[in-house]
């Protein structure tokens, strides 16, 4: 397999620019919902978007997304099925917006391209692996202090009940979790 991934970064993006739009979006905007099928890719230009899901009622956050990354529901996008998750930012958020049919272009006008998103595809893949993995090895007080080591923009910028989700505990136990972490410090 030729690696073009060099073509991709060099690349005079402005004669690609009319496949893409920009948009600013509020905070707590639904940019897709979990059941509807994904028509658009996302790239967060500014801004941080969240990607959940609803179980029984609860709802469940598995992924942030933040300033240089890019998010779709990757499964419905490509087979036009049911987005298992939905997407909805948490700040006010300037994206950059491309649809299905936009993309393929890219994917087939830009060497190189294809490669890069196989490149993103594994990368969210590896990221739930780990969070699965995360979930299974460690208590909630451990996934915490992964967090703050690994990620720690994601606890300084997402709302606390957020963070809460994604950890897989309750906002009071995260409250916990962190007052004890503050006792000890001292």
């Amino acid at each position: 397999m030729r690696n073009d991934t060099s073509s991709v970064s060099t690349l005079n993006w402005e004669q690609y620019s009319h496949l893409v739009e920009e948009v600013s979006v509020p905070a707590r905007t639904v940019l897709l919902r979990e059941g509807d099928v994904a028509t658009n890719a996302y790239f967060v230009k500014k801004g941080c978007l969240r990607v959940w899901f609803n179980n029984d009622g609860k709802d469940v956050t598995f992924q942030f997304f933040f300033e240089d990354q890019g998010v779709s529901s990757i499964e419905s996008f490509r087979s036009g099925k049911p987005s298992l998750f939905s997407i909805e930012s948490i700040e006010p958020s300037t994206l950059w917006v491309i649809s299905k049919i936009n993309l393929d272009v890219l994917i087939r006008e830009i060497p190189g391209y294809q490669e890069l998103m196989q490149d993103h595809i594994l990368q969210r893949m590896n990221h739930y692996a780990r969070l699965f993995m995360s979930h299974i090895k460690h208590n909630p007080e451990e996934r915490y202090l992964e967090l703050m080591a690994e990620s720690p923009h994601i606890i300084r910028r997402v709302p606390q009940h957020y963070v809460a989700s994604y950890l897989g505990i309750t906002p009071v136990s995260l409250s916990r979790i962190r007052n004890k972490l503050m006792r000890q410090k001292k």
